[in-house]
């Protein structure tokens, strides 16, 4: 069986993104059992909990699922840019009662030893943000019984895995919250928006696709489905589901978010992620090329995102979230992913009968070439 045939064998083809802080194994359960793709999110894991985790999990059902890693480079920083950075962080600190972090020992989890690990654990599907496996990598993971997965912001991505030997690709659409997965060009160069990647990547690499970014609903559903990806990947979508880990800060914001209130920001993490602006990301964005890359930022902020929830400071934490939030809606995620569904099915039968010239809908066109037109 290849990933294709188990995205086609799953009763819903809805895959529930893996969203690191936010998305626990409780939902990505909920989301199995209602007959969708649930991901665990391990990326802050160390690696000798990897494979328990994998296998509590995997006992919990026969269902498939999947687990995401994030490729964090192993990084050694000049001292004097990392005093720079925990400088320019020291006024956000002491605006929510702490003190700013110590240069820290490490800045990242090992990501040689957590591959190392999941291969030795072999879930069903494996997927890989912020860059490309090696042909080996991925051929050990395959070897144990894993399908893998790239995550891709652009057609050339798409490639990259796809020559590594990948089973399929998560397209990740400029629309998607969260950090970008970019990683052979510039983000400003990266930024293709979910339908015109999922059909460009259709049309450049015969792999499945898993398109993600902006898709909120059971019309979103439907509309990538129609472009050929073989399910639809929602993070966002979730934010609010009663298993998400968001803090009451955090979803306070999300829930009153506004028409369009989402923007890229590199200020928190050092790499780009979309997520609710505020006052953070507006202040630091004359100086964000400045920050120093990810890991590093990402480090060296931790402590302030959990001292600004904890002081109900929605302005000086990230708040990941993807455009069209506002549709995000409440519930359990298996309920809301069964509601999706059928909202997909329905628009579905809606376009179908459209496109036949049913109810409201309109006549065939005629193909006689001297018709016109």
């Amino acid at each position: 069986m290849s990933l294709k045939d188990m995205l086609d064998s799953l009763p819903i083809a809805i895959v529930q993104a893996p969203m690191a802080g936010s998305s626990p194994p409780q939902m990505a359960q909920a989301v199995r059992e209602a007959g969708g793709l649930g991901f665990l999110a391990l990326a802050m894991t160390p690696p000798d909990e990897i494979e328990g985790q994998v296998e509590a999990f995997r006992g919990r059902s026969a269902a498939p699922f999947g687990v995401n890693l994030q490729m964090a480079p192993e990084v050694s920083p000049d001292p004097a840019e990392v005093e720079t950075a925990i400088a320019r962080l020291k006024p956000w600190y002491e605006a929510v009662g702490a003190e700013p972090p110590s240069p820290p020992n490490r800045y990242s989890l090992d990501f040689k030893a957590q591959l190392a690990a999941l291969t030795r654990a072999a879930p069903p599907v494996a997927s890989f943000t912020f860059g490309v496996l090696s042909r080996a990598e991925v051929a050990a993971l395959k070897e144990a019984g894993t399908y893998v997965v790239g995550t891709a912001t652009t057609v050339a991505e798409a490639r990259a895995w796809a020559e590594a030997g990948a089973d399929g690709i998560w397209a990740q659409g400029l629309e998607a919250g969260g950090h970008r997965g970019t990683f052979l060009k510039p983000v400003e160069e990266s930024l293709v928006g979910t339908l015109a990647l999922v059909a460009t990547i259709r049309a450049a690499v015969d792999l499945p696709v898993i398109a993600a970014g902006g898709i909120m609903d059971g019309r979103g559903v439907a509309a990538v489905l129609a472009l050929g990806a073989s399910a639809a990947g929602m993070g966002s979508a979730f934010l609010l589901a009663e298993e998400s880990l968001m803090g009451p800060v955090w979803r306070k914001a999300v829930s009153e978010a506004g028409d369009d209130p989402t923007a890229l920001t590199r200020a928190f993490t050092g790499r780009h992620a979309r997520g609710v602006e505020n006052r953070f990301m507006r202040e630091m964005k004359a100086v964000e090329d400045e920050v120093p890359a990810y890991p590093v930022q990402y480090r060296l902020s931790q402590p302030l995102r959990a001292a600004a929830e904890k002081a109900g400071d929605p302005g000086a934490m990230p708040l990941w979230a993807g455009q069209g939030i506002g549709l995000a809606r409440t519930g359990g995620a298996g309920a809301l992913v069964k509601q999706w569904w059928n909202e997909a099915r329905q628009a579905a039968a809606e376009v179908s009968a459209r496109t036949r010239g049913g109810p409201g809908g309109v006549a065939a066109i005629e193909t006689d070439p001297e018709a016109g037109c």
